[in-house]
């Protein structure tokens, strides 16, 4: 049975599922859907247009939802989509996106948001990810599968994380990070792959060896871009773990981390 706490305010345009729990003081706008066995925490808003998955747990202070914060902003009806799974811890803010770009601002299921982190407009936001408390994304920004986001880390406007790629503690990153990779610093810069966490993932000896030598034509053995990447494609034939690689090297971007 849902539960409204008697002190806040849901608008009446919006759908809460049976067991929904919205707790005092929170605000649920117009348009929004709210799934199964999702928590909203004290204090709480959920902006307009907001939908939003099962399962889900906001905690008290968190903004879910609310308008970008871009000049061009013009009042424009856009979006909020969020999938299952997510916690979304104190103070933590997402914005919907823009009618320049998506218009919608995505994140899927399962992710983990601490304290003070912020998804900015029109970014999309994958699976199973860790951001640690105060991590920032700007505008556009897309972050893939199982990405880990330190402490304090930035992420500049357009830039592409790629699935289960570290962005280290503090650092600044100006240009796209590639799959499997760490980076660390101010620009941020790789540092080797992210072994650890592909260990836990249960990644076999095999493929982190193939991820590796990747690693190493990419950064390592002084090739070209477009040497790497021809590399890369054919070892990817004997190791299907490197297409996720493969893809995101035949996107364009911001430029390859360096």
């Amino acid at each position: 049975m849902t539960s409204v706490h008697a002190t806040a305010i849901v608008d009446r345009s919006a759908e809460l599922a049976d067991d929904v729990v919205v707790g005092p003081f929170s605000i649920v706008g117009p348009g929004c859907a709210i799934g199964a066995g999702t928590v909203v925490g004290p204090h709480a808003v959920i902006a307009a247009r907001t939908r939003m998955g099962r399962r889900n747990r906001v905690f008290q202070f968190a903004s879910i939802g609310e308008i970008a914060q871009d000049r061009k902003y013009g009042g424009e009806p856009t979006t909020t989509t969020i999938g299952d799974g997510n916690v979304f811890r104190e103070y933590v803010t997402v914005h919907a996106g823009t009618a320049q770009d998506r218009g919608d601002t995505a994140i899927g299921d399962d992710n983990l948001f601490l304290a003070y982190t912020h998804v900015a407009h029109d970014c999309v936001v994958g699976s199973h990810t860790v951001f640690s408390n105060n991590a920032q994304i700007a505008g556009h920004v897309r972050v893939d599968d199982w990405v880990v986001m330190g402490a304090y880390g930035g992420v500049h406007q357009f830039c592409r994380i790629g699935a289960h790629a570290m962005v280290a503690a503090g650092s600044i990153v100006l240009q796209d990070v590639p799959p499997f990779t760490t980076v660390q610093g101010y620009p941020a810069a790789p540092k080797g792959t992210n072994a650890e966490g592909l260990k836990r993932r249960g990644f076999t000896p095999g493929d982190m060896l193939a991820i590796r030598r990747a690693y190493k034509a990419l950064y390592r053995e002084g090739l070209a871009l477009d040497e790497a990447r021809a590399a890369i494609a054919a070892a990817a034939q004997d190791a299907p773990v490197l297409a996720p690689l493969v893809a995101f090297l035949a996107e364009p971007g911001r430029g390859l981390v360096r």
